[in-house]
């Protein structure tokens, strides 16, 4: 999943919220000599996510639509693809509409800067510029995250070229969504009561 579940995800502690969106960041076992217990507990959960998504067999149909060109790469854009489908049909997991979500966020995000990686710091403003968690919605603000992921990529990744791909299978992408992400969900209430 990527930045919009992961924020999602994470319920209503912002602590929570601030360490799951800052989990692919964040390398190392040792959270909690470096960060807020909550916030350690919110880098924990981005990687029981993480583990829960990537093994799913849903999520496995997925990516094998498109790992003969894209290879393991094809994770990368399922995730990008399920943010897409979260954002399109915000209104049937969340009762607060999502530019509101969006903007609770951005703001938390600013206000948590000091203990946010320096990659996060330099990211966060064209995330919030660009709107990218509204515009995910839309299937131009997919290609312009695939766009910017395929130019940060050390190998040609052809990213940019799978919006095509996510056109083409629409259906069965957002069936497949609509599966997995009820399963994760109930996956991360749980893990969050548990720990």
């Amino acid at each position: 999943m990527n930045f919009l579940a992961h924020l999602y995800l994470s319920g209503e502690n912002p602590q929570l919220k601030t360490g799951n969106f800052i989990g692919d960041f964040v390398k190392g076992k040792n959270l909690t000599d470096r960060f807020h217990p909550e916030v350690a507990k919110g880098i924990a959960l981005h990687r029981e996510i993480d583990w829960f998504t990537d093994r799913h067999p849903v999520v496995k149909q997925s990516k094998d639509r498109l790992r003969e060109k894209y290879r393991h790469y094809s994770g990368v854009i399922v995730d990008i693809f399920y943010d897409h489908f979260l954002a399109k049909h915000w209104n049937r997991y969340s009762e607060q509409v999502l530019p509101d979500f969006a903007d609770e966020c951005y703001d938390l995000l600013q206000k948590q800067s000091e203990i946010l990686p320096e990659e996060v710091n330099f990211l966060l403003p064209y995330m919030i510029k660009g709107n990218w968690l509204v515009n995910y919605s839309r299937l131009e603000g997919i290609q312009k995250a695939l766009s910017g992921m395929a130019r940060r990529t050390r190998f040609e990744s052809k990213m940019e070229q799978s919006v095509a791909d996510l056109e083409n299978h629409y259906d069965s992408f957002g069936k497949e969504f609509e599966l997995f992400f009820p399963e994760l969900n109930e996956f991360c209430v749980r893990w969050i009561k548990s720990n």
